[in-house]
């Protein structure tokens, strides 16, 4: 994908596909709010220099280098530079990565958030080549290998990789559950039932696989349904009904927590990403 030329604010994605979604995006100015995600975030700075902080520090992206930010973490962003910024990212569904890895790998944590990587980058623009059109599903599959890979080379965690004594089945089942079921209400007494598992050996389990917790996941996947609607242009008011919200406020305060920007504004640059 060649580099962004536009001048003003948007962001283009595409619908999410078998937990990876693909992001476009450039800013003049502040971007994100305090904000953390339940996904890896890899991304690549196409121009200027992204800003943002990060497990108590200050880190900027400039042209060319890439971004890895671990599930839960933190983060916000605004422009570095008086161009702004422009960058793509992708977000990948931790279960992805253990299961690229082997299944009983633990989540690879990359201290090093923003580097001069150049196989990450050819990696990343390669995923972006025909967007917005969908990935193939081979494509896909390739390209979450090579990324999980590339974290667990790049991860200096001291812990053991494998973790076969964690109930990995029983945790799939779980996450299958939640991303089926996300329109309404899940208790913790449904996710028993399901897996066999005491709910708080099953959340320490979940946020070990799959770096968040039970609920996180189920609102991160409220929020994918919501942000795919209003990127269609629908209402917001429709879109929160639809997406297991109590109403629109509560869908609000989830998707700034979760993405740093307001559902209004994610639409208006929805809109200009489209245009």
């Amino acid at each position: 994908m060649t580099p962004v030329s536009r001048t003003e604010d948007f962001i283009a994605t595409d619908e999410p596909v078998d937990g990876l979604q693909r992001l476009v995006a450039r800013f003049g100015g502040h971007a994100y709010d305090p904000h953390r995600h339940e996904t890896y975030a890899v991304g690549h700075t196409l121009s200027g220099a992204q800003a943002f902080r990060y497990r108590g520090s200050d880190r900027i992206s400039v042209q060319d280098e890439c971004m890895v930010i671990h599930p839960d973490e933190v983060h916000d962003g605004h422009a570095g530079a008086p161009e702004g910024f422009s960058y793509l990212m992708l977000y990948i569904e931790p279960w992805l990565v253990c299961r690229a890895l082997g299944r009983d790998s633990l989540l690879p944590f990359v201290p090093g958030v923003v580097e001069r990587d150049a196989g990450l980058a050819a990696l990343i623009d390669e995923a972006f080549a025909d967007f917005p059109n969908p990935m193939e599903p081979l494509q896909a599959d390739a390209f979450i290998s090579d990324v999980a890979a590339h974290l667990a080379r790049r991860s200096d965690d001291a812990r053991p990789q494998r973790a076969a004594a964690l109930p990995v089945e029983k945790i799939a089942a779980a996450r299958s559950f939640l991303a089926e079921e996300f329109d309404r209400q899940v208790t913790s007494g449904d996710l028993e039932r399901i897996t066999g598992l005491d709910r708080f050996e099953l959340s320490r389990a979940f946020r070990r696989l799959l770096g968040t917790s039970p609920h996180r996941y189920l609102v991160g996947r409220r929020l994918a349904h919501a942000r795919s609607r209003m990127a269609a242009g629908e209402g917001l008011a429709e879109v929160a009904a639809s997406s297991g919200f109590a109403d629109q406020s509560h869908m609000t305060r989830h998707f700034r927590a979760r993405f740093g920007i307001t559902p209004g504004r994610f639409a208006a640059l929805a809109g200009a990403g489209s245009s």
